[in-house]
């Protein structure tokens, strides 16, 4: 039975991890295109050429991972290595060299990259952990709820402070919609978050311990990677998930622009006598409270009607919720609690799906051992960690790509045209939507029910004794 002690450690992995992809998946489109001076077309095609890469660095991190051998065990000692390189590539990331345009789209594409590479090569071995840290498929639930709930509380630590932080760092008067457009004053915020998140994964590192040792015969990689090829499994979750990813890519890559154009800079809302901005700022904090009270609720609805039920009812409900936001006016007090409502409801259902991501992926990999005698946990954590970026990088790619087709202007004081706007509108409803749909398609056909875990557990542990 595991301690609290190392739920809340293993927690403070993915608070330091989200932390970084929610700035990514939220600010890093709008450092490129109005502070590092990327063009539009061009900051996208860097989000999706460089996930050509991310095709063989991820299932080479876990291969690396499942042959790693050391006193602290196969992934933890990962954590302690990877946590200096990534603070520093986040910093990197956001700095803006005094270049021409060449170069500095140069500069672009090395360091995100860099940073694509160092992500993977710590949050592979981290992901991977969890089927090594308990063998009961309902505490991998609790582990993944943990796990969330911290990701979800660093994700709203970093949404609420990214801006004013940024502005605290400003030498210059030029600001932008709420948000300082000084290169160095963004490069000054991400060294705050980079230390903060390298010290939680040292803190992960200290306080969990990995307890399971697979009852495998030794394979070659490429034994591996013919078994993962048949784990009929994994390909359903994995189709699922890069949908699931790909949609929320395209809600956090269009929000800031929806903001910028569509709500007025003044925009004010009361509630019980406090007034308060209604900011882009405030509207992704809002939605991350509501994505920890999800992941609070996920594991009594999982325990109630099973994984696979819950992240598929979900689906359906978020479906209902982005068709919502096409019919909210964005001229009035009304709209705005009602774009804050469908905010709230929204966070809750993908709260409640997020744990459950990680849950069923230890579940393929008990099922992989049960069917093919293989250690593959790195490798098969390492789809996820390859969906998470694949659907994160289509997702802004294609908002940013949509957005240039849609004649969108980030020129300072453009007025956007008819056809930007429907665009926008679009991009926030029904394109995620769409997305949302798809995911549900492959996850309806997941068969690794309640009862089947049962029956894999259950033969895994007489083998382990």
């Amino acid at each position: 039975m595991a301690t609290l002690k190392e739920k809340i450690g293993y927690g403070l992995g993915d608070m330091a991890s989200s932390m970084f992809w929610k700035v990514f998946s939220a600010y890093l489109p709008i450092f490129y295109t109005y502070v590092f001076g990327l063009d539009l077309t061009v900051a996208g095609t860097l989000f999706l050429v460089t996930k050509l890469w991310d095709a063989v660095s991820d299932p080479m991190m876990g291969i690396i991972a499942d042959r790693t051998k050391t006193k602290w065990g196969k992934y933890r000692p990962y954590l302690l290595w990877i946590a200096i390189p990534f603070a520093i590539a986040g910093v990197l990331l956001f700095t803006t060299p005094n270049y021409g345009e060449t170069g500095k789209n140069i500069w672009a594409f090395v360091t995100y990259i860099l940073m694509m590479t160092v992500y993977t090569a710590i949050n592979v071995p981290y992901g991977s952990m969890l089927g090594v840290m308990t063998n009961d498929s309902d505490e991998k639930t609790v582990f993944s709820s943990y796990r969330m709930f911290f990701a979800y509380a660093g994700s709203f630590i970093v949404l609420a402070l990214w801006y004013p932080l940024c502005n605290s760092f400003a030498t210059t008067s030029e600001f932008k919609e709420g948000f300082t457009t000084d290169p160095g004053a963004w490069q000054k915020a991400m060294i705050v978050v980079g230390a903060i998140c390298c010290a939680l994964f040292i803190l992960t590192f200290n306080m969990t311990r990995e307890k399971i040792n697979p009852f495998i015969k030794k394979t070659s990689i490429k034994t591996d990677f013919k078994a993962l090829l048949k784990n009929g499994p994994w390909w359903i979750l994995l189709g699922g998930v890069l949908f699931f990813n790909f949609f929320e890519a395209v809600r956090y890559a269009t929000i800031p622009f929806y903001f910028t154009t569509q709500i007025p800079a003044d925009a004010h809302l009361t509630f019980f006598s406090i007034d308060f901005l209604f900011s882009v700022g405030i509207f992704f904090t809002i939605g991350e409270i509501a994505n920890m009270i999800g992941v609070a609720i996920a594991t009594p609805i999982t325990f109630k009607i099973g994984k696979k039920s819950t992240f598929l009812y979900s689906l359906f409900v978020i479906i209902a919720l982005c068709i919502g936001f096409y019919f909210t006016p964005t001229d009035n007090t009304a709209g705005y609690w009602m774009l804050l409502l469908l905010q709230i409801t929204m966070g809750i259902f993908t709260g409640i799906v997020s744990p459950l991501i990680w849950s069923m992926y230890a579940d393929v990999a008990d099922y992989a051992e049960c069917k093919f005698n293989t250690s593959s946990t790195g490798l098969i954590f390492s789809s996820s960690s390859m969906a998470q970026k694949f659907g994160g990088a289509f997702g802004t790619a294609a908002v940013l790509w949509l957005l240039a087709a849609f004649g969108f202007n980030t020129a300072e004081g453009a007025v956007q045209t008819d056809s930007a706007i429907e665009g926008l509108r679009l991009l926030i409803s029904w394109v995620p939507a769409i997305i949302a749909a798809l995911s549900a398609i492959f996850i309806f056909f997941y068969p690794l029910t309640t009862k089947r875990m049962k029956e894999i557990n259950s033969i895994l542990e007489e083998r382990r004794k």
